[in-house]
Order: C-alpha cells, then structure tokens, then sequence
C-alpha cells in the first residue's frame, strides 16, 4: 500500500510557483515535510467531492472549510482523490472531525464515515468521538512510495463531516489543534508561501455576494468603479440563493427615488413558496448578471478571514481559498461588509452591537415530497425525539421559516451547533412522520431537500452615524438623506410558546410578532448615515449588519430591501472615488450629488467617476413614487383631488384596504381624542371659487362629527362633517374658498372632541 503527496525539489518548487500564480494545486492543499516524515491533506482539495458538500459557514469557528456528507438518510456518494507517498514506513493516521450530536449526549453517531487508503478500509469509523471539533486517531498503516488513492465513505447520509487528513512517521506524538483561521500551523503543513500574494487595489471592495453585496458591487461598476466581489459560497444570493431558498421579500422602485431597486429587479428570485425550488432562485442568473459586468472581479469560494487597519483606514482584507488553501491580500481604498454577520466590521473593531438576548435565530428549512411506492426512511435515535403534535404539521410539503433556533445563543461563535440543532429538529420531525404515529400517513413520503447552509437572521450590528430606531420607522421619522423604502412590517421573531415549554434550552419553532404601524404599502425610506461605520473612515455597510436597533432590524432585514441599500452604497462609493472623500463626507458635501444618481435608471452607466452618463438599452420606465394604484386614480376624478400619501401627518394612524373604495392606495384612521392630525398644501394655478371636500368613509364606527379646518389667505373656517358617508364613499362639502392666482388651499383634519374613528383619504377642490 502506498500514500500521498510526494513533492521532490524540483517539483515541490514547480508546486509552489503554481499555487502563489495561480491559486491552484494540481493535487489540491497537500504538504509534506522533513522529507516525508508528516503528510497534510485538506479534505475541501479532493479532486472529486462525490456527494460530499463544501460547508464554509464556521470558518471563523473552527479555521476551516469542511466536507459535509449532506445526504438526507441515504449514504453519500465518496469523496476521491490521488496523492503521492514520498516515502516507504509506517504512518499514524489522524482525522480531524467529531461527533455532531455528542454535545447533547444523543444516542448514536449520524455523522460516521471511514477512510479507504488505496482500496482498503481502515478499521477505525471516524466522526463518533469528541464533542468538539479534534483529532481521531485512525491507527498505523503501512505505506509505499508512489500514487495511492484516498476515499471518504459516508456510512449514513446524516452530516458526518471531515477537515482534514494528517499522516505523520512520529508514532507517538498528535498533532495540535489547527487554531484560527489560516494558523501558523496549517500554513506551514500547506507549504503556503511566506508573503501574500496581493491584488487590487481596487476601488470598492465588497465583501460578502448575497443581495445586499451584489447590489453594491454593480451599482459601483456602472459607475464606474473597479470592484472586487468576495464571496465565500459557490453561488451568490445568500439567503436568496438556492442553498437557504428564502423569497425575497420588501416592495422596490417606490418613493421619492422610485429607481432605487431597479438593479435588484434584473437578479431578484420568482420563488412562490419559501422555500422555493432550487430553479426558482435563478443561481446561474445571478452569476451572469455580475460577470457581464468588466468594472467587477468576483471571487467565489473566497473566504475574507482577516484585515489590515491604519489610523481607522481599512488597508485591505485577506481571503482563502475555500478549495485551494491559497490566501491572497485585496487592497482596496473603500470597503463593504455585507457579510450579515459584521464580519470585516468584527475584524477592524468598527463599533457594534448585538442585542443581549432575544435575539432572532437561525432557520433551516426543508421540503418533502410523495412518491408512488413505499419509500423507506432510517430511524433517528440522535435526532429530536419528536411525536407528530410536536412540530407544525409541513403545509404544502415545505418546513417553512420558523423552523427557527439559536435565539438566546451564540450567534456567532456557536453557529454551527444551532445550525446542527435545527438539523436534529428537521430529521426528528420526518422520522415521525416516517416511523413513528405519522407513518401510516407518509408511506411514499421522502425528502427532498433540507438547507445545510443556515438562513441566520441576527448578530452583529454596525453603528453608523444614525442608529435606526423603531419609533424612527413608525412615526416615519424624516431625515434628509432617507433614500431606501423599508415596506416590510417590524417583524420580530421569538420562540413559539409551546415549544419553548417543551425545549426551554433551545426552541426549534418560532412565531413572528409584528409591529404593524408601519407603512408596508409605501414604506418608511432608511436613512444613508446608517450604511457606514461611524468610526471607521472607509467602511460602509449593506444588509442585516446596518446601523439599527435590534427592534428597527425587523423591518429592513428583507432581501430586496437590503439589496436597495447595496444600490445606495454603491453610489455613494463612486462619489467617493470622485472626491477622493469619506462616506461621511458624501453625506456632508455632496448629498445632492447623491441625489441626483440615485433618480438614474438602474442601468445607467459611465466609464469612470464623474464621467459622462449613458443609458443601456432596456433600461426600465420609472415606476409611479408608490408603485400601482390599488384603489382609484385621482387623476381621473373631477376637479383636483391629492391622496392621503401628500398629506402632513402627525401621530398614530393606522392603514386599511376594506371594501376597495379608497383614493389611491389606501385610507388612514386614526382614534377620537388621540392627537392624530394631518394636513394637506394644495396649490392651485387657476384662481377661483372652489369648493373643499374631504373623503368620507362607509363605516359605522367613523365619527358623525369631526371638524376640519381649512385655510386660504384671511379666509379661515372650521367645519364638523360625518364621515360615515355612503357605502360607495363620497366627498363631503366643508366650505367653498375664494382662490387667488398660485395660492394654497389648506385644510387640517383633527381628532380632537370627536366620537368614533376619523378617516384620512384624500381631499377634493372643485370649481364652481
């Protein structure tokens, strides 16, 4: 029998010119040193994966990329590669793994997988020791110089999982826990150059390829901007990628800068379900759409790990080869962390938080399907021990959103464990189902997908200049700068109260919880302040890791709305480039330059910053401020008629669609007595004799008697009318005004000494 990687002295040079060139090892991440004596073998360089999963998750955990065997109950198929054994002895071999549910004391090992060295199985079955990740010793073998072929053997199909492969010729002595990401250690078993090598520097680098990042990485190229896009998956789209099939959710092109979300429009997924399937969220797509443009470099199955930090100025980030081992240096003059998790904020200290407690967790879905004959499923003794009237039964044959965990966790430092935990939920759900009292019902039942990669919702939060509040959303607080429309409501997710009975240490079922003041139809614009560090002077920010409140995160953290941050961000990059000037400066000195790109078509473009704008054929037609009208278009009605959308308003008011006869979008209301108030500036060009109205509604709870005031030069009249109205609606009189040449008409609806709700809808001039 023969083993590994043999690299004589021309070879090993030849080798290493190739990685530090190229970033690629014709035999993937393997080393040897002291002329054989210890031999490295990175399991994620396998030159075939079989049905083994690349897993990149908890690099920041654990140092490493891994091989997942993901093979929903059924064995995956093996993991292969060839390396060359430089020298005949005997080897201890040695086996980085663990034992994933032996931190919960779970019965049996899910996650077993043996080694075969040229054909032949080691007696050792790896992945049912330790309860963390370490070294499972394998034994002695006898190995011969030449080419030997290296297998994984899934014994499962239940996430065993595999680092790496150490053999060394000291018998007696184990090697030492890996460290951190990229360890002095794993370095030198992978024979890594001693400098980095280094590209850029770029003008935009873009750290993380969900929306957030993709958004932020074409609007800078249109603009002009070199970028480089770093993403540590195979696919970009995040949590809108095949991989955690979440919908993109939160409404686009609306506002005052109805263009914003035009880019997000070209890549956002037609899923119907969430989750959807694999066709529906379009990976191939998105892929396209960022390749054609030149300005971007993108770098998938790049992992950023590590940045250099001067005087509060990012320098550049480091990032590994999630395939190679290679890590190359990107420099760059301004960075973006849409990472979700804060990371690059985390790695150049910016100034964070992360809420102490209820946090919202992490989901993995999953989907089943019926077949025509029997299907079979193993038992699952590890997994949750579940009957079917613990978990919601899968509607529509989808584990939806709120198979959720991790709230009160760690976040970010066990992410893997809450990802493994919503594992065991998920198979202990469908062992139910399968073998349990739900079997006599799922006979053809299989499964057909469960998310691996986690859909986290929650962690680090970067502050900015504004931190976003609730109260900031719900009164629709205005600030100069609010460019990106938050249309989702405030959606706070917590444990479901009678699974956090049943599991008070860890929930699996989550209930969401909504704050339903906020305007979902027209949405609530984010202020730019919140998209860049306030402490760092080149890093901006786009996603769930912007400058909010943990309650205020409920309402931006939707895929488009953060992929319409990532269009703002990537603009202000570009006037950075421009002035030569800080994020914080855009917002200073040139706001309204900012302004003006952001009401160009998503698919403007320009060869540098500051050059000359051109339109790309097909650009879109720019949509109405609020999108659609619902209701009727008030201009079709006689005289001038401005919907509730144009008034003033002040305290609480509460939207509503019932019965479809509205103005426009929708009606407002709001409680007797409760300091609500609002008022309409309507300017006329024609003078003359109009009459004012305001729109009544056709319910029996709206007040009889509510006054409203209305304004025009010295003329001053306050009137109380019935808003109950007619089951069409209608406008009711208040008075008639004389109108001089470009004046304003303005009237103030009040719920002060009223009984029953008043109604906010829209105001009517007609001439007389």
């Amino acid at each position: 029998m023969s083993c590994f990687f043999q690299l004589l002295k021309a070879s090993l040079l030849a080798g290493l010119m190739l990685l530090f060139t190229t970033g690629f090892s014709p035999s993937g991440a393997v080393a040897q040193e002291n002329q054989g004596k210890q031999i490295f073998v990175e399991a994620e360089s396998f030159a075939d994966l079989g049905g083994w999963k690349l897993d990149t998750q908890f690099i920041q955990q654990m140092g490493s990329p891994y091989l997942l065997a993901h093979g929903l109950g059924k064995p995956v198929g093996d993991a292969v590669t060839q390396i060359d054994v430089p020298a005949k002895g005997v080897y201890r071999v040695w086996v980085r793994t663990f034992d994933w549910v032996a931190r919960w004391d779970a019965s049996g090992h899910p996650g077993s997988f043996q080694l075969s060295i040229d054909g032949d199985l080691l007696p050792v079955t790896f992945g049912t020791q330790h309860k963390r990740w370490a070294w499972h010793d394998g034994g002695e073998v006898q190995l011969d110089p030449g080419k030997v072929e290296l297998r994984l053997k899934d014994l499962t199909g239940f996430n065993g999982r595999c680092d790496c492969i150490y053999f060394t010729q000291d018998l007696d002595v184990q090697p030492p826990q890996p460290g951190g990401v990229m360890s002095s250690w794993r370095r030198k078993q992978l024979n890594l150059p001693a400098e980095t090598r280094q590209v850029g520097p770029y003008d935009v680098v873009v750290v993380g390829g969900g929306y957030a990042g993709m958004g932020s990485a074409i609007s800078a190229a249109r603009m002009g901007c070199k970028v480089a896009l770093i993403q540590d998956r195979g696919v970009l789209g995040g949590n809108g990628s095949s991989e955690v099939r979440v919908w993109a959710k939160g409404n686009i092109r609306r506002g005052e800068y109805s263009r914003i979300g035009e880019i997000i429009e070209e890549f956002a997924d037609r899923a119907t379900k969430s989750p959807g399937t694999y066709e529906e969220f379009g990976d191939s797509l998105k892929e396209q759409i960022v390749r054609a443009e030149d300005n971007i470099d993108l770098f998938l199955n790049q992992h950023a790990f590590d940045a250099i930090i001067k005087d509060q100025h990012i320098q550049s980030v480091d990032m590994l080869n999630t395939k190679t081992g290679e890590v190359v240096r990107v420099a760059g003059d301004r960075f973006v962390d849409c990472t979700g998790h804060g990371w690059l904020g985390v790695f150049v200290d910016a100034d964070r938080e992360m809420a102490e407690d209820g946090r919202m967790g992490m989901s993995n879905m999953w989907a089943w399907d019926e077949a025509k004959t029997a299907q079979a499923f193993p038992q699952t003794p590890w997994a949750l021990d579940l009957k079917m009237q613990d978990f919601p039964y899968p509607r529509d044959h989808h584990g939806q959103w709120f198979w959720e965990s991790g709230f009160d966790k760690d976040a970010v430092g066990d992410a893997e464990g809450i990802r493994d935990w919503n594992l065991r939920a998920v198979f202990g759900a469908f062992n139910a189902m399968k073998n349990r009292d739900g079997a006599a019902d799922h006979r053809n039942a299989w499964l057909t997908w469960v998310a691996y990669v986690g859909g986290p919702r929650e962690s680090n939060r970067l502050l900015g200049d504004v931190v976003l509040t609730q109260e900031d959303v719900v009164a629709k607080r205005q600030f100069p700068d609010g460019f990106v429309p938050s249309t989702w409501s405030i959606d706070l997710h917590y444990p479901k109260e009678q699974y956090a009975k049943s599991y008070p240490d860890n929930p699996f079922i989550s209930k969401a919880v909504h704050d339903n003041r906020v305007d979902r139809t027209f949405g609530y614009p984010v202020p730019y302040r919140c998209f860049y560090s306030r402490n760092i002077d080149n890093l901006f920010m786009a996603g769930r890791n912007i400058s909010v409140t943990h309650q205020a995160l409920g309402t931006v953290r939707v895929m488009k709305t953060c992929g319409m941050m990532g269009e703002v961000v990537g603009k202000a990059a570009s006037l950075c480039v421009q002035h030569d000037c800080s994020p914080r400066e855009v917002y200073e000195k040139h706001l309204d330059e900012l302004k003006e790109l952001l009401r160009l078509p998503g698919k403007a473009r320009r060869a540098k910053p500051g050059a000359p704008i051109s339109i790309d054929p097909g650009a879109l037609p720019e949509a109405p401020a609020y999108g659609p009208f619902t209701g009727r278009d008030p201009a079709k009605m006689k005289g001038i008629v401005v919907d509730d959308r144009n008034a003033q308003t002040a305290g609480k008011w509460s939207a509503g669609r019932t019965g479809g006869k509205y103005i426009g979008y929708s009606y407002r209301y709001a409680s007797p007595n409760s300091g609500a108030s609002a008022k309409y500036s309507i300017k006329v060009d024609q003078p003359g004799r109009y009459q004012v109205g305001v729109r009544s509604a056709p319910f029996d709870n709206r007040s009889t008697s509510a006054p409203v005031q209305v304004i025009c030069g010295d003329q001053d009249v306050t009137q109380r009318i019935n808003y109950q109205g007619t089951q069409d609606g209608e406008f009711v009189p208040v008075t008639i005004v004389n109108v001089a040449k470009g004046q304003s008409v303005q009237v103030l609806i009040q719920s002060a000494e009223t009984k029953g709700l008043i109604h906010l809808d829209a105001v009517q001039l007609l001439a007389q």
